[in-house]
């Protein structure tokens, strides 16, 4: 055991490490293309009428039913297949998806906790439905949606594992070329999952304090 964890400690994750860029990169990219995709559909939800309520709602039961390795790889293949790009794009579109969906129901909870009655005040002042949700809406959704979007952070850091099943050389393809080598798998698993672990644990940390500074006080 305890060579083990200087193997670990002094070899697997610094060579792991190689593939964080990577990881991160896919995160970062899936959570901001999510983000934007899940405002989107989330105000269509609100403030779209029945029909594009009904529609929100059945795409939303549609991604969220099916296994996100499922739904990965069927998106992958749809979008390479479609658009001649590269796997890691590919891989982080699919991730983004699958992250919209999800994102669209946090800022979809965000925005109907608001009083309703800020709309019409807003409404009855003049302003028209686009601008109050920006200068209104918007602002104070966002604020309420974090806790919520803090969760969504780490599901997606985690998720973006799965790319390395469509080729994408992150910390999971490493770990998998590494196994190969050293027939050792379990010290190569401890050292993927510590390095999620510290990553997923440092930025929640720092999305907490985030969140405590911008905390509605009538809220907290």
């Amino acid at each position: 055991m305890e060579l083990t964890l200087q193997r670990v400690i002094t070899y697997l994750i610094p060579y792991l490490l190689g593939g964080i860029g990577v990881t991160l990169s896919v995160s970062f990219w899936a959570l901001l293309l999510g983000a934007l995709g899940g405002l989107l559909l989330a105000f269509l939800r609100v403030y779209g009428g029945r029909f594009c309520k009904v529609i929100m709602v059945a795409f939303s039961a549609v991604f969220r039913a099916i296994p996100q390795t499922i739904l990965l790889l069927l998106l992958y293949f749809v979008i390479a297949g479609s658009i001649n790009i590269s796997a890691y794009w590919a891989g982080t579109l699919s991730l983004a998806m699958i992250s919209c969906v999800y994102q669209q129901e946090i800022f979809r909870s965000a925005i109907e906790s608001l009083d309703s009655g800020q709309m019409m005040a807003a409404r009855a002042l003049g302003m028209s439905q686009t601008k109050a949700i920006f200068a209104i809406i918007l602002p104070q959704a966002l604020r309420r949606a974090l806790p919520s979007w803090t969760n969504e952070v780490a599901g997606v850091i985690k998720a973006s594992s799965l790319v390395y099943i469509i080729g994408v050389v992150e910390i999971m393809r490493l770990a998998q070329y590494e196994i190969a080598r050293s027939r050792e798998p379990f010290a190569v698993y401890l050292a993927v999952a510590l390095i999620y672990f510290v990553c997923t644990y440092a930025i929640c940390f720092i999305l907490r304090k985030v969140e405590k500074r911008l905390a509605i006080p009538d809220i907290s």
